[in-house]
């Protein structure tokens, strides 16, 4: 089972960590992330502009390179994710944006027929959350542990389509298939400001530090994200540890080197 992977440029850098676990625990679950050529940067932010389609382009060709493979595009960042899927949702229904694109390269004429997937939902979809918890060698027993989704894998919820924007599930359910105790506190989907933290740096320490505070106060050891922005701003706080998520899935697969 092979998916196209889009990593995005923090996975090389800063967030090395959270693709190197993937693609161990990837190989030790059967499937294969192949990383599409020539990607460039997604820009990290969706431009809202409405004409912002130069800014798109990338994220078009990454889509475009995973349509002419048949493949489903698999992304790690709740960032680029974001980014990939909110395109993806431009090219299917807007047809003055299609246009557009085509006019800057035809070869890039793309109507948002790939299919944009988080890892997350590979591991719930394709592999299943009940073959995972099989395949599990250290089960993660006794750990009390709290799933941080943050803004961006979950809204816009229609676009998204990843979870229920207020009461997601995917993340515990996953923390359940390792073994551990998922921790529901009521903060889990709030943004941390991690897109503020430069321009109003008090107000994101503010927010990350309510979200620690909920956490801790039901008892979590330590959170787990998707999101490199949001392990960023969170770890500033020293409150609370957090990790990648594929962190403690390398590590109940005893794959972790």
């Amino acid at each position: 089972m092979n998916f196209d992977y889009y990593p995005g440029c923090t996975l090389k850098t800063k967030a090395a960590g959270l693709e190197a676990g993937a693609r161990r625990a990837a190989r030790a679950l059967g499937f294969e992330l192949c990383e599409i050529a020539d990607w460039q940067c997604c820009g990290a932010v969706y431009p809202l502009g409405k004409d912002a389609h130069a800014e798109k382009l990338p994220s078009i060709r990454a889509l475009k390179a995973a349509e002419n493979a048949a493949r489903p595009l698999v992304t790690l960042c709740s960032a680029c994710h974001h980014v990939l899927k909110r395109v993806n949702d431009d090219a299917a229904k807007n047809k003055d944006f299609r246009d557009t694109i085509a006019r800057y390269d035809e070869d890039l004429a793309y109507g948002g027929g790939a299919t944009v997937l988080h890892y997350l939902e590979v591991l719930r979809d394709f592999v299943g959350f009940e073959e995972l918890s099989r395949r599990v060698v250290k089960p993660l027993t006794g750990r009390k542990i709290g799933a941080y989704y943050g803004c961006m894998l979950l809204r816009p919820s229609v676009v998204m389509a990843f979870d229920d924007p207020e009461n997601p599930t995917i993340i515990e359910d996953f923390i359940r298939a390792l073994g551990g105790e998922a921790v529901n506190y009521p903060l889990r989907a709030e943004c941390c400001g991690g897109y503020i933290s430069l321009s109003n740096e008090a107000k994101a320490n503010e927010l990350s530090r309510k979200i620690l505070a909920d956490a801790a106060r039901l008892d979590a050891e330590f959170l787990i994200t998707a999101c490199p922005l949001c392990a960023y701003n969170i770890r500033k706080q020293n409150q609370l540890p957090i990790y990648y998520f594929t962190e403690i899935l390398e590590e109940a697969l005893d794959v972790k080197l």
